[in-house]
């Protein structure tokens, strides 16, 4: 929804790619038995290898940019800020997680 309804500065590009990290953080742990570094580090290795994808115009390279579904999915746009909040997105998920352990509270 952030992407494709909301244009600004702030929240699409930064908040929406910390998020998109999270998501597909909790996406991957509550399916799958994996560690939380392994879980952080594969996603912020899938979310890096996206942006890669976009650097190349993969979406541009197979004809796809009018397809509003993928090119949103896949992205249009290279911008190394992106990796940056990957990486953000990756380690806060890394500190909730041996926070709460810490404290006794949830398990992310």
């Amino acid at each position: 929804m952030i992407a494709i309804f909301l244009d600004d500065r702030i929240i699409r590009p930064l908040i929406g790619d910390i998020l998109v990290v999270v998501l597909i953080y909790c996406f991957i742990k509550a399916f799958w038995q994996v560690r939380p570094i392994t879980a952080a580090l594969g996603v912020f290795a899938f979310t890096c290898l996206i942006e890669g994808l976009q650097y190349l115009q993969l979406v541009d390279r197979i004809g796809l940019r009018d397809n509003r579904l993928i090119a949103t999915v896949l992205g249009t746009t290279f911008d190394s800020k992106d990796i940056l909040a990957y990486a953000i997105g990756a380690a806060l998920m890394l500190v909730a997680k041996y926070r709460s352990a810490a404290f006794g509270r949830w398990h992310i």
